[in-house]
């Protein structure tokens, strides 16, 4: 059963027994934007098709911001592009991008997820936190380990909103981030990919 069967988090929370609250957590660290990301951006946005098909918007918009910010922690974490998640004929789908441990055997090999990241198809950002919550549960039975806070987020391209699930809670941020305020939006990455930076285990010198 691929995970895009679930429409929206109510169906998911009630078949998986996860508690929902929605509320503030994400703390904006602040990034640096480089010139040239800027200027690229603008250009897409003013004369380029960004938005015609599912996978301009990723390709376009998704992917190049959470690649920017991941070369900060490409030492410790791997990006997915289109990876298959499976744990269960129940969960078991393609994430559109994963953020995963880097493995010590090597970059094509796929170890422990920390976040994912799912546009909001044809912008119905309801359906799109039920395949996302339902990932993330994934996420958390593959690695074994419900006390590993997981984090998502799903996009259109232009609007980011973010979650995070803990043991049986998921906690929606209530605070939506735009690309049209591209700082921000790059603090509230920053912030969760250091918060999955966190909770690796410490490097061995």
């Amino acid at each position: 059963m691929p995970f895009s069967i679930y429409k929206n988090i109510g169906t998911v929370a009630k078949e998986f027994q996860v508690k929902y609250i929605k509320k503030n957590f994400i703390l904006e660290l602040e990034f640096p934007i480089p010139a040239g990301f800027k200027e690229e951006l603008d250009l897409l946005l003013s004369e380029g098709v960004v938005n015609n098909s599912e996978a301009a918007i990723c390709e376009n918009l998704i992917y190049p911001i959470l690649k920017e910010i991941w070369k900060k922690y490409l030492k410790r974490f791997t990006l997915w592009s289109h990876e298959v998640l499976f744990y269960d004929e129940k969960l078991s789908g393609i994430p559109d991008y994963i953020l995963a441990k880097r493995s010590p055997l090597g970059t094509l090999i796929f170890d422990k997820p920390y976040f994912l990241a799912v546009e909001a198809k044809q912008d119905k950002f309801r359906e799109g936190w039920g395949q996302c919550l339902a990932e993330m549960i994934a996420i958390q039975k593959i690695n074994n380990n419900p006390e590993q806070v997981i984090y998502g987020t799903v996009s259109n391209g232009r609007m980011w909103q973010f979650g995070k699930l803990n043991n049986s809670t998921f906690i929606e941020n209530d605070r939506a981030y735009l690309i049209e305020d591209l700082e921000r939006l790059f603090a509230a990455v920053n912030y969760v990919f250091k918060q999955c930076e966190m909770q690796l285990e410490p490097v061995e010198i």
